[in-house]
């Protein structure tokens, strides 16, 4: 074997390792080889210069544009934080990799003052490749304040300053051009980060894409999410060359919430949106203690030839898309990166599931042992990772660190998920788990309404394709008052089983109130007459069904609820709705509510999203209450229930159905 012996070289020296090259002077650390070119300017502790092939990616640094990546915090007491702005140390690395292949790497440390909270940043480039790996750390050690707040944003962020970029990407699904320089500068302020570009129509966005441009259009779910990013199609190079700027997402396991998190990818920044609560998901306490390294990920900047799409760029980004990506280089490493976890303390997990026969698209996930893998922050130690079935139930994760997990297996058709706390993974082994699940059942069926996905995206507006742009976004990522659900259902929602199509017949927001604040179209509220906030579901039960039954199960299981909490899990007592009751109504009779707890609160569709914090409920009642023939059930929210918001957002509560359903016994 190699033996590594890192070099850390310093202030004013240069190392030069054959085509890799590391330096530092009195105002900068370099890293380059022969292809990428990255500094990083000591006064900010960020990257102001980076070069592919000879072309400037960032452009020319004015405010906070023009630089990147570099990383920023929603951590202090008051906000906002960018570390790199205070008193930063930096350390130099070099050296070559168990492969034989060098390296070069830069360290930026800084303190906040007032709390003692440590931010770190490292940049590392190897030979050979045209992208930067890079981990971020936060740790705070303070017994006299022991918790000091939540982190609720963390994020790393490569902010070009730029023409070169023309376009923007999700995923493969989801692509769209920037918005042009006359459509930013009429635009209109409708909601928190969402403008009014139609003053424009001849811009290739609004054309192409929407009327509305915002951040959270271009959020994506973690589950199958691999890489997103910015393209430039060579009209504004000098050769008409093809250039990308991809975040990565080779681990995954740093991250919070599973595979049902969602975040944003990209808006003219290309992001790595490490820890936020922007569709409700928990986040971590900061404190006495918190010490986390997050990543590796990898920033990858290529240049393809000229008439290249932006799907092959993408394409040759997701290459790197793997957990055992540069694995050996990650190694050689370890010793640079505080809590790296090296192979030498990971494992295998194996498991062999039996399913329920109607189960699809089946994913297994590994976190925090004892919770929903939802709220995995309680234990910053803890890692996570999911994997999708075999057509035989089998699985593999590769590379698991060591410790103990909770399983969750879900699926697409399947009401509630299989759990099995205290699974074991020990450095070195392989643990192999059996799992053998069974539909959850409360008797025969009645009926079911959606399909339990963990998503309200079958629902009209949803999953489905806007027809009048030729880029066919799918609509719930765009503006959600574009969709006036008054127009849509002005004698509000009758779902007759049977009858209705989810499509068209089901919204994919249930409103207490609808316009007002935040809403363009429109701007004063509608409350109705209780058309907006009740929903009537219409079913027929044969009297067969009903002999011999006595206990009725109906079944509501969200995507996502937004309580008067918004997103903010903290309870305010003079917030009348930040504990949300939810009541149901069979055929005249309301049920004992279901009170949704202000830490479930999520901000869902409003942020272009259909898949957020899911939670479930289960009203029991006496199968008396159902009839033969014709029965309603009615859905409640309070009628005119908001909150107060202090971002430009709607103020009413509202939920998103995954699915629903009757059964008797």
């Amino acid at each position: 074997m190699f033996s590594l012996v890192p070099l850390v070289l310093a202030a004013g020296s240069t190392f030069v390792l054959a085509k890799l090259n590391a330096t530092e002077d009195a105002s900068q650390l370099s890293l380059s080889n022969d292809r990428l070119y990255a500094s990083v300017v000591k006064s900010g502790g960020y990257i102001q210069t980076l070069t592919l092939d000879g072309q400037n990616l960032l452009g020319t640094k004015s405010g906070s544009t023009g630089i990147g990546p570099y990383l920023d915090c929603y951590c202090i007491p008051s906000g906002f934080w960018t570390p790199g702005s205070s008193q930063p140390t930096y350390e130099l690395f070099s050296g070559t990799d168990s492969t034989g292949v060098d390296y070069g790497g830069i360290k930026m440390s800084d303190t906040y003052a007032a709390t003692g909270q440590i931010l770190e940043t490292y940049w590392f480039l190897r030979d050979t490749e045209t992208g930067l790996h890079i981990f971020t750390r936060l740790a705070y050690y303070n017994e006299t304040t022991p918790f000091l707040r939540n982190l609720q944003e963390f994020r790393t962020l490569f902010r070009p300053n730029s023409d070169i970029w023309t376009h923007l990407l999700t995923n493969e699904e989801h692509y769209a051009p920037l918005p042009g320089k006359e459509a930013k500068e009429n635009e209109i302020v409708v909601q928190d980060a969402t403008w009014y570009l139609g003053n424009t129509p001849d811009d290739a966005y609004v054309q192409q894409e929407a009327d509305y441009f915002t951040k959270y259009t271009f959020a994506d779910t973690w589950r199958n999410h691999d890489a997103h990013g910015m393209f430039a199609d060579g009209s504004q190079t000098s050769d008409n060359s093809t250039f990308g700027a991809w975040l990565v997402m080779n681990t995954r396991e740093t991250y919070f919430g599973g595979p049902l998190h969602s975040d944003l990818t990209v808006d003219g920044i290309v992001y790595d949106y490490i820890v936020s609560n922007h569709h409700g998901d928990q986040t971590p306490n900061i404190t006495n203690g918190f010490d986390r390294t997050f990543g590796p990920q990898f920033y990858y900047f290529n240049h393809l030839p000229a008439e290249t799409g932006i799907l092959a760029s993408k394409a040759d980004a997701t290459q790197y898309a793997s957990p055992e990506f540069d694995i050996d280089f990650y190694d050689s490493i370890a010793k640079h990166v505080p809590n790296y976890v090296p192979s030498s303390e990971r494992g295998v997990f194996q498991l062999q599931a039996s399913l329920p026969s109607t189960a699809k698209n089946p994913v297994a996930v590994l976190a925090q042992n004892g919770v929903d893998f939802q709220d995995n922050v309680f234990d910053t130690k803890a890692y996570q990772y999911w994997v999708e079935l075999n057509n035989d139930g089998t699985a593999t994760i590769p590379r698991v660190k060591n410790g103990t997990y909770r399983l969750t297996i879900y699926a697409d058709g399947i009401f509630g998920q299989y759990i099995q706390d205290d699974v074991v993974v020990e450095a070195g082994e392989t643990a192999t788990t059996t799992a053998n699940w069974s539909e959850e059942s409360a008797g025969a069926e009645i009926f079911r309404i959606g399909t339990p996905d963990k998503s309200s995206g079958e629902y009209k507006h949803g999953y489905q394709k806007d027809p009048t742009h030729p880029l066919h976004p799918e609509e719930y990522r765009i503006y959600w008052a574009a969709y006036d659900f008054v127009d849509d259902f002005p004698e509000g929602v009758h779902f007759t089983v049977g009858d209705s199509d989810v499509v068209e017949d089901f919204n994919y927001v249930h409103w207490s109130v609808f316009g007002g604040y935040a809403n363009y179209v429109r701007p004063e509220p509608y409350y109705g007459d209780g058309n907006v906030n009740n929903w009537t579901i219409s079913f027929n039960v044969e009297a067969l069904q009903l002999a011999n039954r006595t206990q009725a199960t109906f079944t509501v299981q969200l995507a996502a609820a937004k309580t008067a909490a918004g997103n903010t899990d903290v309870y305010n007592a003079s917030e009348p709705y930040a504990n949300l009751p939810y009541t149901v109504n069979v055929n005249g009779q309301d049920l004992e509510p279901w009170v949704i707890p202000y830490y479930h609160s999520s901000s869902c569709a409003v942020r272009s999203e259909v898949v957020c914090y899911n939670i479930a409920n289960k009203f029991t009642f006496d199968a008396k209450l159902l009839r033969s023939g014709d029965n309603d059930i009615v859905l409640s929210l309070p009628y005119k229930a908001t909150d107060y918001e202090s971002a430009v957002l709607p103020q009413s509560v509202y939920v998103q159905y995954d699915a629903l359903r009757l059964e008797v016994k």
